[in-house]
C-alpha cells in the first residue's frame, strides 16, 4: 500500500495534471484490485478514476464507443485481433497477467470434486442450480463453459438448470447469496468474492488459462499515463498477483 500510495504522489507531482477524470473499461476479473489501486491514485492525486466493468468483450466494445475512453483491460488475444485488424491502433499493450478458469460453491457447503473430467460431470449433473457467465456478452469462461458441457455430452441437462449472469462479478453473486449451488467463473473473480468459496481450477482436460493486457493510445492524457503506470508497476502487480493472477 504505501509503494502504491508513494508512486501514486511522485507522479502526481511529476505531472501537471490535476482534477482531471481518467475512465477506464475493464473486464470484470479485475474488478476488485482495480478499484483498491484508482482509490489510492485519487487519493494521492486529486484526479478522479472513473472504472466501468463488463464481460472481456462488452469492455472492448464499449471502450471503442466512448470518446472519453482513456485506458482498457481486456483479453491480450482480444486487443491484438483489433490491433491486427486496425480497430485500435497507436496505441501501447502492456501484458497484466493470467487468470484460469474454475468452479465455486457457496462458502460452507461440500466441495465436489472436479480433478478429472468424469468426476466435473457428476459434479454439474449433480448440481441443482448452476450460474456462468453470458457467452453472448462476451464472457471468456461462459464461452468456455459450454464447450466443456458440450464435450462432455450434458448441454441440455445443464442447461436445462442454469442461470447465465451477466458477468463473472455477478456470477460470484449468485454463488453468494446462494442462488446458485456451483458458479463458474475466473479463480481470481472468486478468489476476489470469497475464498472459501474457490473448489480449483477445471481438470487439466479442459485447463482455460486467460491473459489479460492493458492498452491505451499513445496520445492520452498525462493523468491516464500516470495511473497507466501505476497499473503496471511493480506494486500494482503484486496487487493483481494477491487478487488472483498469475
Amino acid at each position: 500500500m504505501r509503494m502504491l500510495l508513494s508512486l501514486a504522489i511522485a507522479l502526481s507531482l511529476a505531472s501537471s495534471a490535476f482534477g482531471e477524470e481518467v475512465k477506464v473499461y475493464a473486464a470484470a476479473v479485475v474488478k476488485s484490485p482495480l478499484v483498491k489501486m484508482a482509490a489510492d491514485y485519487e487519493a494521492a492525486t486529486g484526479n478522479t478514476v472513473v472504472c466501468v466493468f463488463d464481460t472481456a468483450g462488452a469492455t472492448e466494445q464499449k471502450f471503442r464507443a466512448d470518446p472519453a475512453a482513456a485506458l482498457l483491460i481486456t483479453t491480450e488475444t482480444l486487443i491484438g485481433d483489433r490491433m491486427k485488424s486496425g480497430t485500435l491502433k497507436d496505441g501501447i499493450t502492456v501484458r497484466l497477467g493470467a487468470v484460469v478458469a474454475g468452479i465455486a460453491v457457496p462458502p460452507g457447503t461440500p466441495k465436489p470434486d472436479i480433478s478429472t473430467p468424469e468426476k466435473l460431470k457428476i459434479a454439474l449433473l449433480s448440481a441443482p442450480r448452476i450460474a456462468f457467465s453470458d457467452p453472448a456478452r462476451g464472457a471468456t469462461v461462459g464461452t468456455h463453459f459450454v464447450k466443456v458441457i458440450e464435450a462432455l455430452g450434458i448441454k441440455d441437462q445443464v442447461m436445462r438448470k442454469a442461470t447465465v449472469a451477466p458477468d463473472g462479478v455477478e456470477t460470484m453473486r449468485l454463488v453468494l447469496e446462494k442462488k446458485a449451488d456451483l458458479g463458474v467463473s475466473q479463480t481470481s473473480e472468486i478468489v476476489q468474492a470469497n475464498r472459501d468459496a474457490l473448489v480449483g481450477p477445471f481438470p487439466k482436460e479442459f485447463d482455460l488459462s486467460t491473459t489479460f493486457a492493458l492498452w491505451y493510445s499513445a496520445d492520452i492524457s498525462s493523468a491516464a499515463r500516470g495511473f497507466a503506470v501505476m497499473l503496471t508497476s511493480a506494486a500494482g502487480r503484486e496487487k493483481l498477483t494477491a487478487e488472483g493472477f498469475r
